[in-house]
């Protein structure tokens, strides 16, 4: 920049010629061109900008045109925001502003930005405000960061709140259902085992898995070396919620397949299939082949699991039919955006 401000032909400009520029001016630029920080300065009645190697990436696009120009001219995107800044440093009063949002336009589109600068003001051989200098700081990515870990704590605790919960009511549930001290520890035991498999599926998979992973983890002992268990569907990504439910529901199916159902029958056989039209999302089990299954003589934890639970995190309903050929579950609902 020492370069160019050398080459560019200021007599096109209010400052006129370097040969007839100020001591003070003088000075002011070669202060700005050693700074290492991001810096500019601005000088005379028009506000004309000079700037430094560091200061160039603020520009974006603006730095091929920005150099000679009026303040107000390159930076007319956040002039009205920072002028109040501009008149009192004008005025003989420093300003510092520490991570301020501004709305930039400097590579043809809006993007939000934060800075922390100060205005210094500067002064001519006459001891008069001539001109202003900026130091700035780019405080973009940390503010970001920090936004960011914050949605994440945000999150954090809502997936705890939403694990309790449906802890409580699997603990709660199963003991209730239980006829010896036993089946609930087993049970217990079985289906929070069952959660931190729902909840695993998202360590290294972000917010979002595909349903074929999803059943992978939920009821993947049946599918390992055997067509028990027949899928039929296209890849879906559910959300991190949606996934964690469905994964519960199927895993309480597995189980009651296995103990009761057509996988507790060498020829039983479970039929899976989904299917997804816009956000609509409907996902079928149905067994056959098995052993004859009645409606429960009452409704267990599994029971509202399936029905009531798992339905409302797809905004839906869930249903299951005890047919002849065997249990008939069906779930319609939409999926998260």
């Amino acid at each position: 920049m020492a370069r160019r401000i050398g080459d560019f032909d200021w007599s096109a400009t209010p400052l006129g010629p370097i040969s007839a520029w100020s001591g003070a001016l003088l000075a002011a630029v070669r202060i700005m061109l050693g700074q290492r920080h991001a810096c500019c300065m601005f000088w005379g009645p028009h506000l004309i900008m000079l700037y430094n190697d560091a200061y160039m990436h603020v520009l974006g696009a603006k730095e091929c045109h920005a150099l000679g120009q009026p303040f107000r001219q390159i930076w007319s995107d956040v002039w009205e925001d920072v002028r109040p800044l501009v008149d009192q440093t004008l005025a003989g009063r420093g300003t510092y502003s520490e991570e301020m949002r501004l709305i930039m336009t400097r590579n043809g589109f809006d993007e939000e930005t934060f800075w922390t600068f100060s205005y210094s003001p500067l002064y001519d051989d006459d001891g008069s405000v001539a001109g202003l200098m900026n130091i700035t700081v780019d405080m973009t990515a940390l503010v970001q960061a920090r936004r960011n870990q914050q949605i994440m704590q945000e999150e954090l605790l809502h997936r705890i709140k939403n694990i309790l919960s449906v802890t409580s009511t699997v603990v709660s549930s199963s003991l209730r259902n239980a006829t010896t001290i036993q089946e609930a520890r087993d049970t217990v035991g079985a289906r929070i085992m069952a959660l931190a498999k729902a909840q695993g599926l998202f360590t290294g998979l972000g917010d979002s898995a595909d349903i074929t992973e999803v059943m992978a983890r939920s009821i993947g002992a049946h599918l390992v070396g055997s067509d028990r268990i027949r899928l039929s569907g296209p890849s879906v990504p559910l959300s991190s919620q949606q996934a964690v439910g469905l994964s519960l529901a199927l895993y309480e199916l597995a189980t009651n397949a296995a103990k009761y159902g057509a996988l507790a029958s060498p020829d039983g056989v479970v039929a899976l299939s989904w299917s997804v039209q816009g956000d609509a999302f409907a996902l079928d089990w149905q067994e056959q082949g098995g052993q004859p299954v009645a409606p429960p003589t009452r409704e267990g934890f599994g029971s509202r699991l399936v029905n009531m639970i798992v339905p409302a995190y797809f905004d839906g309903e869930g249903r299951a039919e005890f047919l002849p050929q065997g249990l008939h579950y069906s779930l319609r609902g939409h999926l998260s955006p």
